[in-house]
């Protein structure tokens, strides 16, 4: 009988990524490293134009200058609309975040590669920055604002090295979190269409195909170029099929903006590019701004009273209890796509994982981008041969450079990188053999966790329905007492998350 052993690791280095033990090589984990950043990258263009662009109670913009003209604080929303918003203002301010983002981003995403050890980036959470932006910052100042996300994170750390949340994870079934994969797979495959213009908001409809039902316009002709170019390659067994793609995706759309001269959908065409509009950039405004380091209050959102610290608790708490659960789907949703769970359904270093997390909201609040969280979009590059935490570690090096070289990121435009999220929709969908369908104690909380993932936009969402249903399905078939004490807490949670909005 032949006995199949592990090749012993070459070197500390390789003992210590665990790169011989995971199967990969040095240039995967490179690759895969620069898959998950273009995969990213939106989010140093997407960030400042949520917290770059909004003012707090007093009107000013996350770095202190104003943003409308002739603005004093009790104005009513009719007034303050009707006033001037300074451009030059947003601009300076928008830059700044960029900066912070990309700097933030690469920091922490280098920690999680170095101590964590596992294939998964950090950078602002979408959703919690627009959370932070919209709801949190117009009823108080940036500063204090900021202050908030660093409570939660401080909160989530400490909740991380009692092992509480190690705890929790635990304790969630392995259906479920089969079912959180595929539905983080069916999450950003919607993301990726979107992104790619292919799925859009209708007039008559949630969503319609492309135009009017139509699929129209160059951008839209190059995120399908992107994606036939992974199929093809992918099918062919070509190693790098999802770098390749996006880098060539880039280059075709390159050539086509210098001959067509298009537009962007912001700005009025409908067939034009959905962010990044891929041209050389002008470089003559080119600096890097990092004033917004340091720029907070941690007491002055409290300082109103008792009467307010409800109110505030609350948003503290939505903030960790969304950043909590993101965090726990996609390590599994990454971690499956690598084939690197354990039998009960858990990844390799979990709790460095969560400490490395947790610091990222810590970080994102000192640093006034908002909480910094993992990143599903680390699954491209898991997709694409990223084992270790190596890959994670290119991914951060990436994002430092482009704190320089911004211009140059923003280069490739979202159609070009969003095909990589549908293809890794499709890899993730695999783990719902998973699932045992014929058995309503996994098939319904499963079902919802995963359909309420891309329909509601959210990965806490599809998480808190599943954990609910769970529990409730376990408890009237008469097997209460096979529910695991932490989960009964999880589902009071979320009962009191998803009635948040009673409270005011």
């Amino acid at each position: 009988m032949t006995v199949e052993t592990t090749p012993a690791p070459a070197s500390g280095f390789d003992r210590w990524f665990e790169l011989t033990k995971r199967g990969s090589t040095i240039g995967r984990e490179i690759r895969g490293g620069l898959v998950t950043f273009f995969t990213m990258a939106y989010i140093i263009v997407l960030n400042p134009i949520i917290i770059g662009t909004t003012a707090d109670k007093d009107g000013n913009l996350i770095n202190g200058l104003p943003l409308y003209e002739g603005f004093t604080p009790g104005m009513s929303p009719e007034e303050v609309a009707a006033l001037p918003q300074i451009g030059a203002n947003i601009g300076i301010s928008m830059g700044a975040v960029a900066a912070a983002t990309a700097l933030i981003a690469g920091v922490l995403s280098i920690l999680m590669g170095a101590y964590a050890r596992f294939p998964i980036a950090l950078a602002t959470g979408l959703g919690l920055n627009s959370m932070l932006a919209y709801t949190i910052a117009p009823t108080m100042t940036w500063p204090q604002a900021n202050g908030l996300i660093v409570w939660e994170g401080v909160i989530i750390l400490i909740l991380v090295l009692t092992g509480f949340r190690k705890a929790v994870f635990n304790a969630v079934p392995k259906a479920l979190k089969a079912a959180i994969s595929v539905g983080i797979g069916l999450f950003i495959a919607f993301i990726g269409l979107v992104d790619g213009g292919i799925v859009r908001q209708a007039a008559g409809t949630p969503t319609e195909l492309g135009i009017g039902g139509s699929l129209m316009g160059w951008p839209i002709a190059i995120f399908l170029i992107g994606f036939a170019l992974i199929v093809i390659l992918y099918a062919r067994k070509v190693k790098g099929a999802i770098l390749i793609a996006i880098l060539a995706a880039t280059v075709i759309a390159i050539i086509v903006q210098a001959v067509a001269g298009i537009g962007t959908v912001a700005g009025g065409d409908a067939t034009g590019w959905e962010l990044n509009v891929p041209a050389f950039p002008d470089l003559s405004t080119w600096g890097v701004d990092l004033s917004l380091l340091g720029r907070v209050d941690l007491i002055g959102a409290f300082a109103a009273g008792p009467m307010a610290w409800l109110g505030v608790l609350l948003l503290i708490f939505s903030l960790l209890l969304a950043d909590f659960f993101d965090t726990m789907g996609t390590m599994v949703a990454v971690a499956a796509e690598g084939g690197m769970l354990d039998e009960a359904g858990n990844p390799p270093h979990t709790q460095e994982i969560l400490i490395v997390d947790s610091i990222g909201a810590i970080a994102g609040g000192l640093g006034s981008v908002s909480s910094n969280t993992s990143y599903v979009e680390s699954a491209s590059g898991v997709g694409d041969g990223a084992r270790t935490g190596i890959a994670s570690i290119i991914t951060g090096l990436a994002f430092l450079l482009s704190v320089v070289l911004a211009p140059f990121v923003n280069m490739v435009p979202s159609e070009a990188a969003a095909p990589a999220l549908l293809f890794v929709g499709f890899l993730m969908m695999g783990q719902v053999v998973q699932i045992k369908w014929d058995d309503v104690e996994e098939a319904i909380p499963a079902f919802l966790a995963i359909s309420l993932m891309p329909f509601a936009y959210s990965i806490t969402v599809g998480i808190g329905a599943g954990f609910i249903t769970y529990v409730l399905v376990k408890a009237v078939r008469g097997k209460a007492k096979q529910i695991h004490p932490l989960l009964w807490v999880v589902m009071v949670a979320f009962v009191v998350y998803f009635a948040r909005g009673l409270f005011g």
